[in-house]
């Protein structure tokens, strides 16, 4: 399977997280693609019409994208139930606080692209500091619930909020705010699966 991939995309992060989860990564060969709003990719288009990532290419043509799709898939094919619960209501409770996570993230990419342009829309940069601070509230008083279950989508989504934060954000200070969120991150951070994907900005020397 090809999966369209980048090394700074939390929503690429999340799928290639999750397939060593679920013991599937050797299966992925990660083809490196830069999109932006202004550039799409003419090589990606082909196979989305969306332009973004991540895309995957399953070995017999199908395309897949949407991090959740493709998660969801993935999750299929090891069997199933293994990151996503089967059963109604733990399902919908893991992915109500997905939803949460992942709205999280669009809200810090758009924060990011926002925060690099020459002319910034300070009415913008003011609801995402507002919204963010009631997410990352939100977060802190879910996460010690999260840390009884086992480690499934939400773990990991919530995981690559942290660490894209981070990562993007270094001076954003929410360690110090949210410390039970913090403690939680430190907690799980070396799984393998988190400690073998960093970010990393790939034009940049390493």
């Amino acid at each position: 399977m090809k999966l369209y991939w980048s090394s700074t995309s939390p929503f690429v992060r999340k799928v290639v997280v999750s397939a060593h989860e679920l013991g599937l990564s050797d299966r992925l060969e990660t083809i490196p693609t830069r999109v932006a709003p202004s550039k799409p990719d003419p090589a990606l288009l082909p196979y989305n019409p969306l332009g973004q990532l991540p895309t995957l290419v399953l070995d017999d043509g199908t395309v897949l994208y949407d991090s959740l799709v493709i998660i969801e898939y993935l999750d299929h094919m090891a069997g199933g139930a293994k990151l996503i619960p089967s059963l109604a209501e733990r399902r919908i409770e893991e992915l109500r606080l997905h939803a949460l996570c992942n709205g999280f993230l669009d809200l810090l990419v758009q924060w990011r692209i926002e925060s690099l342009k020459a002319e910034k829309q300070i009415a913008l940069i003011n609801a995402f500091n507002l919204k963010a601070s009631k997410i990352w509230t939100n977060l802190e008083a879910t996460v010690e619930g999260l840390a009884q279950q086992p480690f499934g989508l939400s773990s990991i989504t919530l995981a690559i909020v942290a660490e894209y934060a981070d990562f993007r954000f270094p001076k954003l200070g929410w360690r110090e705010k949210y410390p039970t969120l913090s403690d939680w991150h430190q907690s799980i951070q070396t799984r393998p699966s988190l400690a073998s994907t960093r970010f990393f900005d790939s034009s940049k020397p390493q």
